[in-house]
């Protein structure tokens, strides 16, 4: 019988120590939770940035394209007035 209760009051003791550290370590857990959240919103924050800058690199990159498309047409355009132009002159 001294046995069983010895073995009784080991166990209560052994939850209770254990149910105190469980607590706290569920504490020190809801923390670091807490902290990853913040961190997690801010890189949420930093990629929407990123975001909109590269749709913003996108729109200049195309319209840059389209200019240069231009300048590449209105430069064949000048060089085949100006082959035009030559061969009239060597026809005379």
């Amino acid at each position: 019988m001294k046995k069983v209760v010895k073995l009784s009051i080991f166990a209560l003791v052994l939850s209770l120590v254990t149910a105190c550290a469980s607590t706290s370590d569920i504490e020190n857990l809801q923390s670091q939770v807490d902290g990853l959240g913040s961190s997690v919103k801010q890189a949420s924050a930093d990629a929407a940035s990123a975001k909109t800058t590269a749709d913003d690199a996108a729109v200049k990159a195309e319209a840059a394209e389209a200019a240069a498309n231009r300048a590449a047409q209105l430069s064949q355009d000048a060089n085949s007035k100006l082959d035009n132009k030559f061969k009239r002159s060597m026809m005379k």
